[in-house]
């Protein structure tokens, strides 16, 4: 297979006002595109239910490639992960390199840290790069808790707070990308620039449904529940089952990367150990049956209402799951925003990762960023005159 093999140069990336209607385009080298029909109109239910069969698989055969993108260094592979952290009782992988303001890197579902092979060692040339591991995905425990929203933003807030201790720069995929949203307009003295990859999340549909949270009378509460939990449970541990054939894990992948060249044994191999922990099962049927059917709690307008910082959006218009509409939609709502428009799929950070990090590296050569001394002595300033800049943990 070949290998991705274009790069664009930070002279070729024009500068864009946060206020324009259009956002930049960069193309790709020509590829073969599979037209699939309506992408843009599938179910929620369906980008997430593919999310967690990449999550559920086991290992398969080395017949995918291996070599690296041609002339792209790639964070080599810890079967055991690199560093670990206690939040909560539970242990959070996180992988750290390189010095300088601190980027923290969030992947997206069913993916690991390792999902940033080819951005770190890139990024960490020029600034303190961290990818974290979620709560339940990754090497991060699989906690048998109740998964909501708020639990990943909390984990990446104090991640910040404990671990990176200054300003940073929050950059997210997929589900990672509204971890990484939320947790930004809920810690805007520390998030000083935000950048989304295909973000998961939805507007608010504007009408009374979110309303109509009614009591449940006798035969939902002691009837219909209980048999809904039941047939649940068994068609989830069916696909859980099922998503563990290599057939269906290749074809899966194949579906997320408009260039299959990047789905290689590396790349399964990142998904298959997380999936052989015991406690994979019960976190996959805990994020589909509940998790997933409360997305609409959060919604992006919400959210959005209450960031501050500035917002690049990385987007890959051929996602067969989240489509260029609501990249623009969120450029129209929030005007600090920059667009990137990419020939890409869901993942565009692994499929064509050296625009990426072109596109990346000039939008934060772009902010007003302080160094980490910078930021230490005022800090220190900040202290000796009563303020802080960073808020007291709840």
């Amino acid at each position: 297979m070949s290998s991705l093999s274009c790069a664009i140069s930070p002279s070729s990336i024009r500068p864009q006002s946060p206020n324009s209607n259009q956002g930049l385009r960069f193309l790709a080298p020509p590829r073969i595109s599979h037209q699939r029909g309506s992408k843009c109109g599938m179910l929620r239910r369906s980008f997430a239910f593919k999310g967690m069969i990449v999550a559920g698989v086991s290992t398969i055969g080395s017949s995918l490639r291996v070599d690296p993108v041609q002339g792209m260094e790639r964070l080599p592979f810890k079967p055991e992960g690199y560093n670990f952290w206690t939040w909560r009782g539970h242990r959070i992988h996180y992988v750290e390199q390189g010095e300088g303001v601190p980027i923290v890197l969030i992947h997206g579902f069913g993916a690991s840290a390792f999902h940033w092979r080819y951005n770190i060692p890139e990024l960490a040339k020029k600034y303190k790069v961290y990818a974290l591991d979620l709560l339940g995905f990754g090497w991060s425990d699989k906690a048998i808790i109740e998964y909501d929203a708020l639990v990943w933003r909390d984990q990446v807030v104090d991640f910040l707070k404990e671990i990176v201790k200054e300003q940073a720069i929050l950059v997210g995929n997929s589900l990672g990308g509204f971890t990484a949203l939320i947790s930004a307009a809920d810690l805007p003295e520390q998030v000083v620039g935000l950048a989304l990859l295909n973000s998961a999340g939805q507007f608010g549909s504007g009408s009374s449904d979110a309303k109509e949270s009614k009591e449940e009378n006798s035969f939902q509460k002691f009837l219909f529940k209980p048999l809904k939990e039941i047939f649940q449970r068994v068609v989830l541990g069916f696909l859980f089952w099922q998503s563990k054939q290599p057939a269906r894990i290749e074809s899966v992948l194949k579906s997320v990367y408009i260039n299959s060249s990047n789905v290689d044994d590396y790349l399964v191999e990142s998904i298959t150990i997380p999936a052989s922990d015991p406690n994979a099962g019960e976190v996959y049927y805990r994020l589909m049956s509940r998790f997933m059917s409360n997305q609409t709690k959060y919604t992006l307008d919400s959210v959005l209402s209450r960031l501050e910082c500035p917002l690049l959006l990385l987007w890959g218009d051929l996602d067969p799951w989240v489509g260029p509409a609501k990249a623009i939609r969120i450029k129209e709502f929030y005007p600090k925003t920059s667009l990137v428009s990419l020939q890409a799929g869901h993942c565009p950070h692994d499929e064509v990762p050296e625009i990426v990090n072109s596109a990346l590296i000039n939008w934060l050569s772009s902010l007003k960023l302080h160094t980490p001394t910078e930021t230490v002595t005022a800090m220190e300033d900040n202290s000796e005159n009563g303020l802080s800049l960073l808020s007291p943990k709840n």
